[in-house]
């Protein structure tokens, strides 16, 4: 017994050492979030093979769209990490401005509806959701417009304007399309990032309450959201209509026990399950990985939280801070939100699990706020000189690996 309170004290103290390290954040960010793609096309290209066999014709019809997102994501996500600060800052109005434009352009002839939302804009060949763009667009201004303002927002009034009034006409204009999920999220955003400005208690709580009747009250707008959130609790009690969806996700959830069916072995993506390769992926998920597999996804997820407020924390720059801050913000509820729906917590509002479900749209602006995530965690206190160092030892091991095969060779 004498013996095991040192080698817990060990090892406690191992775990710290390697979580104060300058370059933890930036390896957790990088794991978690490839681990996370890898999964989600995994998950995508079982729970979309049903679907894609009898509507299209290929059981890898939905898979290679994805691929397709990945490829072009990645490479917009590099770029990213390597943009200066005040280049991308410049970006901050832009943003801001085309989300705007493309949301509005949803209501025009351009605007396509999807399961009863009007919510999507076809360009071309190219079908995207210009709500999912809004997110990462209004994190970016806020942020800007917040760093700028750092030494006013002990006034009350600075947190709110222009803030407040801009973040509403998004709302607004996402509400307008029907798409009361996103509208949640943004509104996550915003008030998330209130509270790390420092907005005082009674601003924050007001803001809350607001919100929160808001929503409910556009929750009741609805019949088939009415229905919805009279049901969610107890899915089974209308089984054949409203309750369906959250039914068979359960039934999914369920089925996989500990360790699961295995890959590819989902019965409820055989049709019983609506949007099994997007809204509900995580119910495939836990049918085909069990218990064991959604729980690693939900570990990923609170790894990339974790290194999110971390990086946010630890930087002294106020833009780093509130971008590294509302993107946190951003895919922590989405995932908080997604999974909810999945075990009849939470109504189902219809939004992806980030990373992991089929959707371009989603997948792009993820990958570009993970990537931002990345570069603002190379760039914490002795996380540069880190990766300096590092380099530096692999170019020496590869010049005496190469010094050494030379003379061997003569």
């Amino acid at each position: 017994m004498a013996a095991a309170a040192p080698s817990r004290t060990g090892w406690l103290a191992s775990a710290r050492d390697a979580l104060d390290r300058p370059l933890t954040s930036y390896y957790l960010l990088l794991g978690a979030a490839s681990l996370l793609l890898t999964i989600g096309l995994m998950e995508v290209l079982s729970a979309s093979s049903v679907d894609g066999l009898t509507k299209h014709g290929s059981s890898y019809f939905w898979f290679r769209r994805q691929v397709t997102w990945v490829a072009l994501a990645l490479p917009v996500a590099w770029v990213v990490t390597r943009l200066p600060q005040r280049v991308l800052r410049m970006f901050a109005w832009v943003g801001l401005g085309i989300a705007v434009v493309l949301l509005a352009l949803t209501q025009g002839p351009l605007g396509v509806a999807i399961n009863g939302n009007q919510n999507w804009l076809r360009l071309g060949p190219v079908l995207l959701q210009p709500a999912e763009v809004a997110k990462l667009g209004l994190i970016l201004w806020c942020s800007h417009i917040y760093a700028r303002k750092e030494k006013l927002l002990r006034d009350w009034r600075h947190t709110v304007i222009p803030v407040a009034p801009v973040a509403m006409l998004v709302i607004g204009l996402v509400l307008k399309g029907g798409d009361l999920g996103t509208a949640l999220v943004l509104m996550a955003i915003v008030l998330g990032l209130l509270w790390v400005v420092g907005a005082p208690a009674r601003l924050f709580v007001g803001c809350m309450l607001t919100v929160s009747v808001l929503a409910l009250y556009l929750a009741t707008t609805s019949a088939e959201r009415l229905q919805r959130l009279t049901t969610f609790a107890d899915p089974f009690k209308d089984y054949q209509g409203a309750g369906w969806q959250a039914a068979h996700g359960i039934l999914g959830m369920s089925s996989g026990g500990i360790f699961g069916k295995g890959i590819s072995a989902s019965q409820q993506k055989w049709g019983s399950l609506p949007e099994a390769h997007t809204d509900f992926i995580f119910a495939v998920l836990g049918e085909e990985l069990g218990l064991v597999g959604t729980l690693l996804v939900l570990a990923l997820f609170l790894t990339i939280a974790y290194a999110g407020i971390r990086v946010a924390v630890r930087t002294k720059d106020p833009f780093v801070r509130y971008m590294s801050a509302g993107i946190t913000i951003w895919l922590t509820t989405q995932m908080m939100i997604n999974i909810g729906m999945v075990l009849a917590l939470l109504p189902v509002i219809g939004l992806p699990l980030p990373l992991v479900s089929y959707g371009g749209s989603s997948l792009l602006p993820e990958l570009v706020a993970m990537g931002l995530l990345v570069s603002f965690a190379r760039s914490e206190p002795g996380a540069r000189a880190a990766l300096r160092a590092k380099r530096r030892r692999r170019t020496a091991a590869g010049v005496t690996a190469d010094g050494g095969l030379t003379r061997r060779g003569r």
